[in-house]
């Protein structure tokens, strides 16, 4: 993918994540699997659930998929799979599909890349809820291109404000 097309969707996707800002309280009622309690009474280092917001604002713990580009979907992660699940750390590995957007985003082709993820930067919500802030996408093999050559090896992406 050209990297002028590269640069607007990953701009969409820092401005939609930013827009999801808040946590809806029934999705968080119940703690998650891998989820910790404060680590002091009265510290809020550490929430008792951790989540990451969709692009509807509604906090998932361990998503089996989730969209990257809330504007236009397209690029979004699937299958993914969790290696682990914490208040500062959550990685799985699954594949990203991108949209190549050639010769425009309508008529371009979804390509698919395996990709190890990492979500982190959690910060508290208000007590009882936290969220992770950004999303790193490290890919093992092929990855999208970028100005006509390959991407970045790594790529981190802010998930809010």
């Amino acid at each position: 993918m050209k990297l002028r097309r590269l640069v607007p969707m990953i701009a969409t996707a820092i401005c939609c994540a930013a827009l999801g800002a808040g946590v809806t309280e029934a999705a968080l009622a119940a703690p998650a699997a891998g989820a910790r309690a404060p680590h002091a009474a009265g510290s809020n280092r550490y929430s008792e659930v951790t989540v990451v917001l969709n692009c509807q604002d509604r906090a998932q713990v361990r998503p089996r998929s989730l969209v990257l580009a809330c504007a236009d979907e397209n690029d979004y992660l699937t299958r993914l799979s969790w290696a682990s699940w914490g208040p500062r750390l959550a990685r799985a590995t699954g594949v990203q599909n991108e949209n190549d957007c050639l010769p425009d985003c309508a008529a371009g082709h979804f390509h698919s890349y395996r990709v190890d993820v990492e979500f982190w930067g959690g910060i508290a919500v208000r007590p009882g809820e936290q969220r992770f802030t950004k999303v790193t996408l490290r890919y093992p093999g092929a990855r999208p291109r970028g100005a006509g050559r390959p991407g970045p090896a790594t790529v981190t992406i802010p998930l809010g404000p």
